[in-house]
């Protein structure tokens, strides 16, 4: 093959930027940082620094560097001049440049990155052309093209990009980068200060969009989020699992993750509600009931304080201390923060009288006051300590607390559901639930401001309860959140009606909706079939729509014993790709057994799946957010029945008959629901 072949020219540019690439990486390893730091916490925090830049410098070996080119007609930024001269540029993962700083691979996120996402026909961008590759482990193999600003080329759909939407899934998600879609990008590269909630049906590539888009933001506002902090909120932790590698692979390590549970970990959870308590414990109305508790320890006083100073006495009486509690009171700050300030408020009081008597008392003198005995007292009496799982404590374990609190907010059958049967004697000893950690979690708020993050990720939002969006919310207050999730996913009692009523709980009313419609990995029979439940489960919401080439696979199977359910599964192992065996949780232990006995090798949610054992055993109640190339999904009506209502359950099998991405087989003895027809 000639060196002037267009492929050979591709490939040497691939080889010549892996090399820049690891000149990049061991220029950073060479640094001496032995005579640039003043102390050892200097040179600590500058090591680290470094090692996080020797990580994010990694070359990938099976993950490709660039994956397209732009050629533009004019330099970019420059005069648009008849005859000007235009650039090519590389676009890949992050930026690689030269021995000289001359740019070999352009970062995906740049401004001139861009057109690779938006540019079209209709509107080329100035692009003159668009090249994109593929690759067949990290080998550059293929290339294709299209000359947008060529009127006599028709518009065409890339060969390469649906392969790429459509290529089998071994191992943890991966990154959209090659294949972002126009209204992806728009939702990607939307600005920080505001907050975004993407509704997306199964196979729109919502997670995807929300994690590119950390990765977008620390790229345009790294030093602001560097300082603020970033936080990626999923389900659970098999969920967290299978997308950690996204943002490596993107060359970012900074972002932490967590599920709400780890957000509001205040107390061990070793205890569980059924849904009517869960339900009325995640009610909005909680947040009032905790607040009314909480400043009921607030009591106005009816007595004097005396500070004694040397030979005199300072008397505030207890009108001018009632004045100051109900200033605290009308300021509406919190709780330990108002009580903070009491005592510099009587100090302040004395300081007064002491100036009027001709003293000239200075900041010193004030504070003494403050940390004298008698004010520290009264701050005692007036404005008590509280602890914020000892309140929680007390309204779910003593009746007429709870009664007192509640009212008018919660009737006396709500209240009989939340109280314990059998009262904790302590804070450790309590079985607390995950729902009562989320009321800790509040009435800490009340007592404390907890630190705001610069941006937040909710993916899986939709099963949230109201309380748990407030949780979330308050670690965003003075940033901007990204909202993803699908109404018709909800699979908690308490799941979501309405985004609107969401952002509102989540303190982020003002943030703009968009909606994702066109499904790009699920196949259009399977979400045909499971669209048959959507009038049942969302009424209203619009249908998801396959642009996949390739149809894919769907069969429907009336069974008579469960080692058909394994056959299936050894049946679809014969293609390339990941299997997951989806199973209402009841019937796990019983698919373990036969599993076992068939000698075929499985893995749990979570687990990263190799050539050596493909095939994933999930419980419908962990399928959320996980894919795989094919599934088995087995007994559909043992799915709805598992769970507390209809609606519940319906929503909890239309997750699990979306999982797929190349095929699905239904096997079923028992007669299918009837809402899928």
């Amino acid at each position: 093959m000639s060196t002037a072949d267009p492929l050979s020219r591709e490939r040497a540019h691939l080889a010549a930027s892996r090399s820049a690439l690891r000149a990049m990486r061991e220029d950073v390893e060479a640094l001496d940082i032995s005579d640039v730091t003043a102390n050892w916490v200097n040179a600590q925090v500058l090591q680290h620094q470094i090692e996080q830049r020797i990580k994010a410098l990694a070359d990938l070996s099976d993950t490709p560097l660039f994956f397209g080119r732009l050629d533009y007609l004019h330099a970019p930024g420059a005069e648009q001049a008849e005859g000007a001269e235009g650039e090519s540029f590389y676009i890949g993962r992050r930026h690689v440049h030269d021995a000289d700083g001359d740019p070999m691979v352009i970062d995906w996120r740049a401004p001139v990155s861009q057109p690779f996402y938006r540019a079209s026909k209709k509107n080329p961008m100035d692009i003159a052309l668009r090249r994109r590759f593929g690759y067949t482990g990290g080998d550059l193999t293929a290339y294709e093209d299209e000359h947008l600003s060529d009127p006599a080329e028709a518009a065409r759909t890339s060969k390469l990009l649906q392969q790429e939407i459509e290529r089998p899934r071994v191992g943890p998600m991966r990154d959209i980068v090659a294949t972002i879609q126009p209204e992806q990008d728009e939702i990607v590269r939307s600005g920080l200060a505001g907050s975004v909630c993407v509704q997306g049906g199964p196979g729109t590539g919502k997670t995807a969009v929300g994690l590119h888009r950390v990765a977008y933001l620390l790229y345009a506002h790294r030093e602001r989020l560097a300082r603020t902090g970033t936080l990626v909120v999923g389900p659970n932790r098999s969920f967290l699992h299978y997308i950690e590698q996204v943002l490596p692979a993107l060359g970012e390590l900074t972002v932490g993750q967590a599920t709400v549970d780890d957000l509001v970990a205040h107390v061990e959870v070793r205890g569980t509600d059924d849904a009517t308590a869960a339900t009325i414990k995640g009610d909005a109305r909680m947040a009032e009931v905790l607040r009314r508790a909480l400043y009921s320890h607030v009591t106005m006083p009816t007595d004097p304080v005396i500070v004694v100073r040397g030979s005199r006495r300072w008397r505030v009486p207890a009108y001018e201390l009632e004045e100051i509690v109900q200033q605290l009171l009308d300021r509406d700050i919190r709780y330990g923060a108002a009580r903070e300030a009491l005592p510099q408020r009587i100090a302040h009081a004395v300081l007064v009288q002491m100036e009027r008597s001709g003293e000239a008392p200075d900041d010193r003198v004030q504070d003494a006051v403050a940390r004298g005995s008698a004010v520290k007292a009264a701050v005692k009496t007036i404005w008590p300590a509280v602890d914020p799982a000892k309140l929680v404590l007390r309204l779910l374990s003593d009746a007429d607390f709870l009664a007192e609190h509640a009212t008018g907010l919660l009737d006396e059958d709500e209240q009989k559901a939340i109280l314990w049967a059998k009262p904790a004697r302590s804070v450790k000893s309590a079985k607390w639930s995950a729902a009562d950690a989320v009321l800790i979690d509040e009435a800490t708020d009340l007592i404390q401001r907890t630190p705001s993050l610069g941006h937040v990720v909710l993916d899986e939002a939709q099963d949230l309860s109201p309380m748990q969006y407030r949780a979330v919310g308050r670690r965003c207050t003075t940033g901007s959140a990204t909202i993803l999730g699908d109404l018709a996913q909800g699979t908690t009692p308490w799941a979501t009606r309405s985004w609107q009523e969401a952002l509102t709980h989540l303190g982020k009313q003002n943030a703009v909706i968009e909606e994702l419609t066109a499904g790009f990995r699920v196949p259009t029979d399977v979400i045909a079939y499971a669209s048959r439940l959507l009038p049942h489960i969302a009424p209203g919401l619009t249908p998801v729509a396959s642009i996949r080439e390739n149809p894919g696979f769907f069969e429907v199977r009336e069974i008579t014993e469960t080692s058909e359910v394994v056959a299936a599964s050894r049946e679809l192992l014969t293609n390339e790709g990941s299997v997951g065996l989806i199973a209402a949780d009841t019937r796990i232990p019983g698919l373990t057994e036969e599993l076992t006995a068939a000698g075929l090798p499985y893995l749990a949610p979570g687990e990263e799946t190799t050539e050596g054992c493909r095939l994933t055993l999930v419980p419908a109640s962990l399928a959320k957010g996980l894919e795989y190339d094919y599934v088995v999904l087995d007994e559909p009506a043992a799915v709805v029945d598992a769970e507390p209502d209809e609606r519940t359950g319906l929503r909890r099998l239309y997750v699990a008959l979306t999982r797929a991405v190349s095929g699905l087989i239904v096997t079923h003895a028992a007669p299918l629901p009837d809402q899928l027809g």
